[in-house]
């Protein structure tokens, strides 16, 4: 080996341990300000998961700086890659690929004998309406499917920073309007029978169609008959709830990081994010409004016993607002839909976790619903934090509270 091709080898050598140091680094120091409490299950492999996605988040932005490919972009690799894993079908379900509407969809059909006409569910993804897939839930609607005996469609809606609000929330409603119109005729569903659901931002997405369906009442299609909201993300308004104050460092959905989430949807524009955490971005008139909905006063004494302090109220800015407008409309912050609204929505399973910023934003919308006489199941996982879902039968990424999770969601479709 010549001189200059040693120096070349010990210079790369030199690049990746660099490399290595400096992203060991940075996740330390993220991980340094996570704070996961004593009642959080298995917290030892959350620390574990976390520590591997903040490794993946400073990677992506590393990547993303040297102009080699968008953040994002390589989380989604990164992601279908290594952490998501599709199995073999299991016998007594059938599973296939296929579009509705021009909208990727996977069914999932029992193969099971049925008297009549089965139950259905439309299932939506999380993942902050940037990140996640059909795949990445396909083990959650296999589940639901095969333990209730329902069909399940799983929607592969179109993502942000390619696609903004309303595309998500469009192609949600196209491929479920197309399913209710072939329920019974292509599928042998019971197009009055079938649920909307989803988890945290698909939770979202879920109780937004409910409400926009229920805006047209044109008549033509059946109304979806139930949601299911699993840690929904529901609001825009208030970003220091006592669950977004008690949990803002748990990982794996910082405080900051919601706020990313919803600007992302919206239009990225990232410059406002500090503005719409502190509040400046509610007009004085609304705030009167959203208080009544919003007032910790709602939720139930336990939730406030971890530590809550009444935040400044701050001053409003009309810039920030205009910026981030469409966020308070009820299409994309549900739980601030007007009570002839949220009157007209179905029945409703939410589940919530103790350790979650979007802890409050579940049971405060479970409180308008209740207060308008809508029929509400309501299950809390005491020892639970956000994202659990992602978790189930992942191998050795599984979380035991994780089939909790999707057992309680399959438990509630089968009474439908």
């Amino acid at each position: 080996m010549d001189i200059g091709s040693a120096i070349l080898i010990i210079g790369f050598a030199a690049l990746v341990a660099a490399f290595f140091l400096l992203v060991t680094g940075l996740v330390y120091s993220e991980l340094m300000n996570s704070d996961i409490p004593r009642g959080v299950a298995n917290s030892g492999k959350l620390h574990m998961v976390h520590g591997l996605f903040v490794g993946m988040a400073i990677v992506g932005r590393i990547l993303h700086r040297l102009g080699i490919c968008h953040q994002v972009s390589f989380i989604r690799w990164f992601t279908a890659c290594f952490l998501t894993r599709l199995k073999q079908v299991p016998a007594g379900l059938r599973v296939k690929d296929m579009k509705f509407a021009e909208v990727p969809v996977r069914v999932y059909e029992p193969t099971s004998v049925c008297g009549g006409l089965r139950r259905g569910l439309v299932y939506f993804h999380g993942g902050g309406w940037v990140q996640g897939s059909i795949d990445s839930v396909d083990e959650v609607c296999r589940h639901i499917a095969k333990e209730s005996d329902t069909t399940v469609i799983s929607v592969g809606y179109r993502l942000a920073p390619e696609h903004r609000y309303p595309a998500q929330l469009d192609d949600c409603e196209a491929a479920t309007c197309h399913f209710l119109s072939v329920a019974e005729t292509e599928f042998s569903v019971d197009s009055n029978r079938v649920a909307v659901g989803g988890d945290s931002t698909g939770a979202n997405l879920a109780a937004a169609l409910c409400q926009r369906l229920a805006r047209r009442e044109n008549g033509h299609l059946p109304f979806p008959c139930a949601q299911v909201l699993i840690y929904p993300a529901l609001q825009m308004a208030d970003f220091n709830l006592p669950s977004y104050q008690q949990n803002h460092a748990v990982p794996i959905l910082f405080r900051g990081r919601m706020v990313f989430y919803f600007l992302q949807y919206l239009n990225g524009d990232m410059s406002v994010c500090q503005e719409v955490l502190e509040g400046t971005h509610v007009p004085t008139e609304l705030r009167p409004r959203y208080e009544d909905w919003l007032s910790p006063s709602n939720l139930p004494p336990e939730f406030l016993t971890r530590g809550f302090s009444e935040p400044t109220i701050a001053e409003y800015d009309g810039e920030v607002y205009h910026t981030i407008k469409a966020g308070l409309e009820s299409e994309v912050s549900p739980l601030l839909a007007d009570d002839a609204i949220i009157q007209k929505t179905p029945p409703t399973f939410i589940l919530t976790c103790e350790f979650d910023v979007l802890r409050d934003d579940g049971i405060l919308y479970r409180k308008r619903l209740l207060d308008l006489e809508i029929n509400v199941t309501w299950q809390h996982v005491v020892d639970g934090f956000h994202g659990m879902i992602s978790f189930f039968n992942q191998g050795w990424l599984t979380f035991p509270s994780a089939v909790r999770v999707v057992d309680s969601a399959a438990n509630y479709v089968k009474t439908l």
